[in-house]
């Protein structure tokens, strides 16, 4: 017998499981997929719990946006277009699902580059070893020299590329965010980092005008930001730091000048939890009036899950 006093086990009170307060109900449950099941019944069929609930939360509130006419703003880095996921972005944007995007620097360059010669991402690693990483001739005269006209005109970095996009209509422009966001009088703003960019490398890079055309294009970010309150979405598709950054100033704007802004939802989606994500564009909103949800996962699997879920919803 042991040496030590034991806890007498025999006062506990036991309650009832009907009683208990319990997170998981077997309603909640997955069903199984049949061969011949629609994408519907495959949405209905995922458990109402985590992810797949909050899944279920966010596809609700964008197809509520939409009906209130409330904007569903993408934020987004330039991988989501190095994974072929433009189609699925367009099909959204034609739906009436999405009334703005904002994107980095090499996410226009990746667009235009596939709209105009059909192929972008250069290996990094074997073109940096022989010295012509960044130094294709083509992307940056085009790129230079239509923000230079941009600076002249007072447009936007997004605008004044969707517009030549949309004007020459090159091979790939079906397939090209910036030019049919142009023709669908959706804004497309561009937040460029000087100096991270390959057109940065070529001297026909023109620091004052990719600077004003960048900060004109937070400006017009920041109008569509103000709209969000009762019911906006905003979604960040896998930029780390620029674009919760760019957020986060923009929200203080709105803040700053009309007053909390209150009733929006926020949902990022990445491969991976990041601090800036997690912080500027859930908690922090989260506190200052809003919801948000993280998923995780890769993009081209989950962003064509969320465009089926959404689309699904409303047919």
């Amino acid at each position: 017998m042991t040496r030590y006093q034991t806890y007498d086990l025999n006062q506990i009170k036991p309650i009832s499981i009907q009683n208990r307060k319990s997170k998981v109900q077997s309603e909640k449950m997955a069903s199984p997929f049949h061969h011949n099941d629609t994408f519907v019944e495959f949405f209905t069929s995922l458990p109402d719990v985590l992810k797949a609930h909050d899944l279920k939360i966010l596809v609700e509130r964008i197809s509520k946006a939409r009906q209130k006419s409330k904007p569903v703003i993408v934020m987004m880095g330039a991988h989501v277009i190095k994974v072929g996921l433009n189609p699925i972005l367009i099909h959204l944007m034609e739906k009436g699902f999405i009334q703005s995007i904002a994107t980095n620097g090499a996410g226009a360059i990746h667009d235009v580059e596939l709209a105009y010669f059909q192929n972008t991402s250069e290996n990094v690693e074997e073109n940096l070893k022989n010295g012509t990483f960044g130094m294709t001739k083509e992307t940056a005269e085009l790129l230079n020299q239509t923000v230079k006209e941009g600076q002249k005109e007072e447009l936007g970095f997004g605008e004044v590329l969707g517009r030549k996009l949309m004007k020459e209509k090159p091979q790939g422009f079906s397939a090209s965010l910036l030019g049919k966001a142009y023709e669908l009088n959706i804004p497309v703003t561009v937040h460029v980092a000087l100096g991270t960019d390959i057109v940065h490398q070529h001297p026909s890079a023109d620091g004052a005008a990719i600077g004003e055309l960048s900060l004109r294009d937070f400006h017009i970010f920041t109008h569509q930001i103000s709209k969000i309150s009762d019911g906006g979405v905003v979604l960040l598709f896998g930029s780390t730091v620029l674009l919760p950054e760019v957020f986060l100033k923009a929200l203080a704007v709105v803040q700053n000048i009309e007053g909390q802004i209150q009733k929006y939802t926020t949902a990022v989606f990445d491969m991976s939890n990041h601090y800036r994500p997690k912080m500027n564009v859930v908690e922090r909103p989260q506190k200052a009036g809003g919801s948000g949800f993280y998923f995780i996962g890769h993009h081209e699997i989950m962003i064509p899950l969320l465009a089926a879920s959404i689309l699904q919803k409303n047919p």
